[in-house]
């Protein structure tokens, strides 16, 4: 069982480190800044959402479609990482069965969930211009994948919400996959609030 404490300890000070690696500091304009946090209301965790994109904003910019692409690939990025963390989690000494079962199951469903991000973002890349009708289609891919994503995360979750695992293991599992599935719950929401200002601004020109 000491074991287990220190290879989650030692893994979450891995991933710490990357984190904050891939997070750089960078000066950013006030009006994209504020364009960000305006956005983040939308969504059911904003400051979440204004941390984990700060440092994409001079990509993003004002660009709807940028903040739900750049939304998309951090919730990706983080679902892979979760990915290599589980699958260690399985060869860790002192696993329980139900315990090895059911991070195995979180496995699967992660693996499913990065699926379905990754053609979100391949999708959403390839829109371009899109017309307002193939804009439609386009989008509402992009909402089902996404929306599916969170359902296979939130699948992963609550596959850690019975009694008798190990209470490490349990806690690193369940605050890894909560981020993540907050994430994309956060994507989701900036992908519904993309199609609905790209409605309303279509709506706006018709003469």
């Amino acid at each position: 069982m000491a074991k287990l404490g220190l290879c989650l300890l030692l893994l979450f000070s891995f991933h710490l480190i990357v984190a904050m690696a891939t997070n750089p500091t960078v000066v950013i304009d006030s009006s994209t800044t504020n364009f960000i946090k305006t956005s983040c209301r939308a969504t059911s965790y904003p400051a979440l959402c204004v941390q984990s994109l700060s440092s994409y904003a001079s990509t993003i910019q004002q660009s709807d479609q940028q903040l739900t692409q750049a939304s998309l690939s951090v919730s990706l990025t983080r679902a892979r990482l979760a990915a290599v963390f589980l699958s260690k989690m399985t060869k860790t000494s002192g696993i329980k069965p139900r315990e090895y079962q059911a991070v195995k199951d979180c496995i699967a469903n992660i693996g499913d969930a990065i699926y379905e991000l990754n053609r979100s973002v391949q999708e959403l890349g390839h829109m371009g211009k899109a017309g307002a009708q193939d804009f439609s289609w386009h989008m509402s891919n992009v909402q089902t994948w996404v929306s599916t994503a969170l359902t296979k995360e939130n699948t992963c979750v609550d596959g850690f919400s019975v009694q008798g695992m190990d209470g490490n293991l349990k806690v690193a599992i369940k605050n890894r996959v909560t981020n993540i599935a907050q994430l994309t719950s956060n994507a989701l929401a900036l992908a519904s609030r993309y199609a609905a200002r790209h409605k309303a601004a279509s709506t706006s020109n018709v003469p």
